[in-house]
């Protein structure tokens, strides 16, 4: 599985680093760094959406405060 974050500035002034350091932590507490791959991308043409998230080339949107809750739903419901 491949997560991709934007990274671009829009997307940073929403939170994308703050994203980034969550998913990170918790890829590495559900012990899935040999199953997801975390990258980050400029920008993803959605700037008006929130910071851009995409799982194996499907769009989210998010904000630090919903990291949790996509992770647990789109991905350890799918590893």
């Amino acid at each position: 599985m491949k997560i991709t974050v934007c990274i671009g500035s829009s997307c940073h002034l929403k939170g994308s680093r703050k994203i980034v350091e969550s998913l990170q932590n918790l890829i590495r507490t559900n012990n899935l760094d040999d199953k997801v791959e975390l990258a980050g991308t400029f920008c993803l043409g959605q700037c008006q959406k929130g910071v851009c998230v995409t799982v194996d080339d499907q769009l989210f949107s998010l904000s630090p405060d919903t990291v949790d809750q996509f992770f647990e739903e789109n991905v350890l419901a799918k590893v």
